[in-house]
């Protein structure tokens, strides 16, 4: 289109700042755009240039994104070069904010409407419309600009003489404009009869209603409603009883939704002289971790137990959650309770409104990396919680997470240090920081380094629940195919409770205290300096940038992109669907369907092969008929779907190892009615990066290490570290705007001495009574319980 040829001169200065917003990240923004670009030859920036790009972060206000789109401008850059190159970098929501948020037409929605009022009345002319960001209004009476007319709305007081006549509107973004059309104002004399509305609610209409919605995360949520009146109507959309800051138009738009933007809507329509209030409706959030309808899990099943919204003085401006469990060791006996228990605390922690990142089985740098990821989405007010279950330890205080590539005597470098994660998550100003460890904390007797933590910061706002005590183990529950802890068999039941945080904790230990399984074996340990009634039930209420929870929710929506699901037609006539459903932020499982076949084919499947180099894939449970025998324990596929499509299921794990785009080879064999031989048909699939695999986890990112004691290395700020690191690069400039919010430290005490290494053999301790003993609730969560078997309890041990 014409429009496209316009430089970016032509964009106005809040598109700009937006734009630059999306192009400020290390993953996919400007150092890959500026590479992008220089398919022509004029775009092809010196080292010099890109370093002055770079450089922007260490200025308060500066921008990297913003600096490249001058860059792009002095070069006479088209709006449809740069959609072009932000198509090939794959920047999907810079594509979807030029083409929808940019370059739409600017329409008036509301027009101004004539009136006849008497002399010294006060009238109100509104001229509402929609298109670009930075939409500009002026008012005109005739050819002139009326004085102080540049908002929707022209309020005329003691109208005269002077001011009769007739006035249009001008609305602009940029270049681009539309005029409203022509609305008359007269003056009558007292004795008119049609110029004052009576009180009834006749002179104001409502002609469309906003309708209910069922959506999922990530999704963009539209309401409208309409309404006709004289003077024209304004708006203020509510959203659970309270009034929305800036939803002041007849249409109502929240992209990226969560589940803390579920609820009742409802939108007040009004006058100078009527009101009506909209019906209310419902709009239902649900997990978005699917790409089809047939896909549900067993907690669809049961009633809704969604838990009241606490209502009183403390909330969260958002709630982030970081759940990891490390199952298949290298090294160490391997578990099986992780991968439930995951599961089922992100289904109950979705339900209180958190963005959860649910991770199985990740190595050294994958945990450091996964941290960080979630450090970004933290900040003022926020409720951050980090889960683990796995091999651990605890020495002298400090408790130590065991990656699933440790050395069979590993020390506190081959771990992740809980304390460490602390004291990052306090530098995010966050509301409430919670530790709940599902792991043993026996001493390693091959660790004799003192960790030396720096001070940590008088929050009080703390709280660690260990899943035992000091110097003791933690035990999972082996039933069947799955396993649960102990630890959340017993906070499953507790965990939606409107209590405060560390109460609710409390009530999980009595309940373990009560239980002859565990009384004497695993006592739940709290720890906490909480000083106010937060809990996990706490409501959500936004109070930071809406830019900032924008990127927040962006930031987390991008660990949790599915493809879509697609219809492949081979030569043959065939017709085969793809279907993709997360069962965790880095797990996928893809199925496949045969749609349509030709009558002369009698026998037809589509199974897959040929994946991309990453993922861990079992061959031998791929293109299975049941997600059972794929390896999938937790999802169900919906028997409502006809039986006579067979489906074929494939499980994709570590998909945090994925390098570059996921493709594959779907593989159709049929055979015709008249012949005996099989015919073979391919067509290579990609699919780009699904789930967490955009988060790039595999890269590998500098650990900075301090060369002085740790207390003084946490005093520094990350950003100055940064600025030094950056500054030291130069020429090669190698930093990016994500590293500069967060720099990676990882400081470990030095050991006064080599002390002889033990192997850290784990042994198994089953206790006959255990198997003798009532069952503990099996979870009405977990599929597939099977038949009933006692219990075998082992311990997760260390070494």
């Amino acid at each position: 289109m014409e429009e496209w040829n316009v430089g970016l001169e032509t964009l106005s200065d809040v598109a700009l700042c937006r734009l630059a917003e999306m192009l400020d990240n290390s993953g996919c923004g400007w150092r890959q755009l500026a590479e992008a670009v220089t398919e022509q030859p004029q775009f092809r920036y010196s080292e010099k240039e890109l370093t002055s790009c770079s450089l922007q972060v260490l200025s308060a206000r500066g921008s990297p994104g913003r600096y490249m789109l001058a860059l792009l401008t002095d070069r006479h850059c088209s709006l449809a070069f740069l959609l072009q190159c932000l198509k090939k970098i794959e920047h999907h929501e810079a594509v979807n904010f030029l083409t929808t948020s940019v370059m739409v037409p600017i329409e008036i929605t509301v027009q101004p409407q004539g009136v006849q009022i008497l002399e010294g009345s006060c009238v109100m002319l509104s001229c509402r419309a929609v298109g670009p960001l930075g939409l500009n209004y002026q008012w005109f009476k005739r050819e002139d600009e009326v004085p102080g007319g540049n908002t929707a709305e022209l309020v005329l007081s003691s109208v005269g003489p002077s001011q009769e006549g007739h006035y249009i509107c001008r609305v602009n973004a940029g270049e681009k404009c539309v005029f409203s059309k022509w609305a008359h104002v007269r003056l009558v004399c007292s004795a008119g009869s049609g110029v004052m509305f009576p009180s009834s609610a006749s002179g104001l209409c409502i002609t469309q209603q906003p309708r209910s919605q069922m959506l999922s995360e990530g999704d963009t949520l539209c309401l409208e409603c309409s309404a006709q009146a004289n003077p024209p109507p304004q708006f203020q959309w509510y959203h659970n009883k309270q009034p929305l800051a800036k939803a002041n138009s007849c249409f109502l738009k929240i992209p990226c939704v969560t589940t803390a933007d579920r609820g009742t809507y409802s939108c007040r329509v009004f006058n100078l002289y009527h009101e009506l209030l909209s019906d209310h409706v419902q709009v239902e959030i649900g997990p978005g971790s699917c790409t089809d309808a047939s896909w549900r899990t067993d907690e669809e099943d049961m009633p809704c137990c969604t838990p009241p919204r606490q209502m009183g003085d403390f909330y969260a401006t958002d709630k982030v959650a970081l759940l990891m469990g490390n199952m298949n060791y290298l090294h160490h006996r391997q578990l099986r309770a992780p991968m439930a228990d995951v599961y089922e605390l992100t289904n109950l922690l979705r339900q209180l409104d958190f963005k959860v990142v649910s991770l199985l089985d990740l190595n050294w740098h994958e945990m450091h990396r996964a941290v960080t990821e979630f450090l970004l989405l933290l900040g003022r007010g926020v409720y951050g919680l980090l889960y683990y279950a796995g091999h651990g330890y605890e020495n002298y205080g400090n408790s130590f997470m065991v990656p699933i590539d440790a050395p069979a005597s590993y020390t506190s470098e081959h771990c992740l240090w809980v304390q460490e994660v602390l004291q990052r998550m306090q530098e995010r100003q966050t509301g409430l920081n919670v530790f709940l460890l599902d792991m043993c904390r026996k001493r390693n007797l091959n660790d004799d380094i003192i960790q030396q933590p720096g001070p940590l910061k008088v929050t009080a706002n703390i709280v660690f629940g260990y899943a035992t005590c000091v110097d003791a183990e933690a035990f999972e529950v082996n039933k069947d195919d799955l396993s649960n802890g102990i630890f959340i068999s017993f906070l499953k039941k507790r965990l939606m409770e409107q209590e405060k945080v560390t109460v609710m904790l409390d009530r999980v230990a009595e309940d373990m205290g009560r239980c002859e399984l565990t009384r004497g074996r695993q006592a739940l340990e709290l720890r906490s300096n909480l000083c106010e009634r937060r809990a996990l039930t706490d409501r959500i209420q936004a109070i930071d940038c809406p830019v900032m929870a924008s990127t927040r929710n962006l930031q987390w929506s991008i660990a949790h992109v599915l493809p879509e699901s697609r219809v492949l037609r081979f030569d043959c006539g065939a017709k085969v669907q793809l279907g993709f459903a997360a069962e965790f932020s880095n797990i996928m499982i893809i199925y496949t369907r045969i749609l349509e076949k030709p009558k002369d084919i009698t026998s037809c499947c589509a199974q897959l092969s040929d994946f991309t180099e990453g993922p861990e894939i079992d061959l031998k449970r791929t293109n299975q008929e049941s997600l059972r025998d794929a390896g999938s324990l937790l999802l169900t596929m919906d028997d409502r779907l006809p039986q006579e499509q067979p489906r074929l299921y494939t499980r994709l794990c570590a998909l945090q190892r994925l390098k570059r785009e996921l493709s594959f080879t779907v593989c159709l064999h049929y055979q015709y009615t008249n012949l005996d031989e099989e015919v073979l048909e391919r067509q290579t699939v990609t699919v780009g990066k699904p789930l967490v695999s955009k988060l790039n986890l595999h890269e590998q990112r500098p650990l900075h290490a301090s060369p002085s004691s740790s207390s003084d290395l946490h005093t520094l700020p990350d950003s100055s570290s940064f600025a030094e690191d950056l500054r030291a690069s130069l020429p090669s400039l190698e930093a990016s705007l994500t590293e500069s919010a967060e720099s990676y430290y990882y400081p470990h005490a030095v050991s006064p001495g080599s002390a002889s290494q033990r192997i850290n053999e784990p042994e198994e301790t089953t206790s006959l009574e255990f198997l003798t003993s009532e069952e503990l609730p099996a979870s009405k969560s977990l599929t597939h319980a099977g038949t009933e078997k006692p219990f075998k309890f082992t311990s997760f041990h260390s070494f």
